[in-house]
């Protein structure tokens, strides 16, 4: 059985667009905030207000802790990485603005090895067919098992903890932090920086957001940020390939902005940009307070970003349906494989079948 979705069809040309910057640098740099404002003596009052903006889920107890994988490198750690794509509140008026709920149209595996020194970061196209499993929705009631679903709708469905059992079934991988970000946040993150300089090397038109970019630079604000990382439709082919490609883009150049600003050296400003970043932001409960998010930052300060590693997991066009993918094998099962051991990923396993590379 296939439930419906309102995702567009997959390309049968899809390209290969590497990036060694994603979006789990997101929620890396909140986590940085969140490290510099601790350590830069800001009082009782802020630490416990920006610690309260941020939601969690106990992993533990929504999948619970049978069946799970176990492992094998300990000192190893692995993160899913969601964004999530809200069609409410800030959202409701762009792009299928009459759907509700959200949907996590990205999703990425970020695997860090025990040395902290490199990162590779696998992602999930959104379009796989997977089998979900059984899973508790966040009312704690039973979702049944379900064959050939699209990936991104398991979080409509049955919410974040059944996303990372799904990520654990198939691919044997523990999952031990889960960090979501709303992309809803950044408008709030824009405009504490006063806007956002983007280049745009082919033009955005119409669409449903009604955005309109020449080629070029533009400085965007908060609202018109939120319509750049949301345009589908009016840029490139409209596939959800270009809108990750902008996703991406923007990512950076609001970063680039922080360091430009100085933010890190402006306790007023950085306790604006922490206050939207954490407000946009829901992790595993372990992940759920300053505190941990802080240390979490401190342990991965050896990774350097320009040596991520960016693969896609392997997939092929579905025999059945052609506008959607399956997981390719045995390509993906020996990518996961060098995962969980902690091994360089075989030359072989990077390769997809859909991408013809």
């Amino acid at each position: 059985m296939t439930e419906p979705t309102d995702a567009p069809p997959l390309p049968r040309k899809a390209t290969r667009r590497a990036s060694r910057k994603k979006r789990a640098f997101i929620a890396v740099s909140v986590a940085l905030l969140a490290f510099v404002l601790i350590v830069g003596g800001a009082g009782w009052w802020a630490y416990g207000h920006l610690n309260d903006n941020i939601d969690s889920v106990d992993l533990n107890q929504a999948i619970g802790t049978d069946n799970r994988p176990a492992k094998v490198a300990p000192n190893a750690q692995n993160i899913l990485v969601l964004g999530s794509d809200s069609r409410a509140g800030a959202n409701a008026e762009l792009d299928h603005g009459d759907v509700t709920g959200a949907r996590s149209d990205t999703a990425m595996v970020v695997h860090i090895p025990e040395g902290r020194k490199k990162a590779t970061a696998v992602s999930i196209p959104r379009d796989t067919l997977v089998t979900r499993p059984e899973c508790k929705d966040e009312d704690g009631k039973t979702v049944r098992t379900a064959n050939r679903v699209m990936f991104n709708s398991v979080y409509s469905i049955a919410g974040p903890a059944c996303v990372v059992k799904t990520v654990e079934q198939m691919s044997g991988i523990r999952v031990d932090h889960f960090v979501e970000v709303d992309f809803a946040g950044f408008k709030e993150l824009v405009d504490a920086l006063g806007g956002v300089t983007v280049t745009l090397q082919k033009p955005i038109s119409g669409g449903k957001d009604d955005l309109n970019l020449d080629v070029g630079q533009h400085r965007l604000g908060g609202t018109d940020s939120l319509k750049f990382v949301r345009t589908r439709y009016g840029y490139g082919d409209g596939s959800d390939l270009g809108r990750i490609g902008l996703q991406q883009q923007f990512m950076m150049a609001m970063l680039a902005e922080i360091k430009k600003q100085d933010a890190f050296g402006n306790p007023a400003r950085l306790y604006k940009l922490a206050d939207a970043g954490t407000k946009s932001l829901t992790t595993d409960s372990e992940l759920g307070s300053l505190k941990g998010l802080a240390d979490f930052a401190q342990s991965m300060k050896g990774v350097d970003p320009d040596t991520m590693e960016t693969i896609m997991m392997p997939v092929d066009y579905d025999k059945v349906d052609r506008n959607r993918v399956v997981v390719a094998q045995p390509q993906a099962d020996q990518l996961w494989e060098a995962l969980r051991n902690d091994q360089p990923i075989p030359a072989a396993a990077k390769k997809s079948p859909a991408t013809g590379g």
